[in-house]
């Protein structure tokens, strides 16, 4: 059985780990380990059997608009719905958060649009977004999809 759960700061090595193994396949951004202990606060966990094999985060960009970002899923974990169900806690906590619209960079489209996510040009998101692509080394050339999803 899956276990969602907000992150630990004992939780941090993990992530990391799930995080980096899938940006040093070029998946996702990479994360430092000061940035995650800084930004823990914001991470969901999917923990099997007392180990993590996912995790996502919302990060809230402004009064009216989040991101959930660094959504990952271990291989042998994935096509078992627990990215989607990270996605729809994230989406609950900007709910609450009474935040209208949350965003994400993906290159999985499929899997949001199923979530209710639309394809949006990047060209138009503020430009408080990109302040994190800068240390991207695809930047500014970025291949990632902007796809956002409105709450209200």
């Amino acid at each position: 059985m899956i276990l969602y759960r907000h992150a630990k700061l004992s939780d941090a090595e993990a992530i990391l780990s799930i995080i980096n193994e899938f940006a040093n396949e070029g998946l996702m951004l990479p994360r430092t380990r000061s940035g995650l202990y800084e930004g823990i606060r914001e991470f969901i966990v999917a923990v099997e059997n007392e180990k993590i094999v996912g995790t996502g985060s919302l990060h809230i960009i402004w009064e009216d608009l989040a991101e959930t970002r660094t959504l990952v899923v271990l291989k042998s974990h994935q096509k078992r719905g627990i990215g989607r169900k990270l996605v729809e806690i994230l989406l609950q906590e900007a709910e609450q958060l009474n935040c209208p619209q949350v965003f994400t960079l993906t290159y999985q489209i499929e899997f949001f649009e199923h979530l209710g996510f639309q394809l949006v040009d990047k060209k138009k998101m503020p430009q408080k977004v990109w302040k994190d692509c800068i240390n991207c080394i695809k930047f500014p050339n970025c291949d990632e999809n902007a796809m956002i999803i409105n709450l209200k």
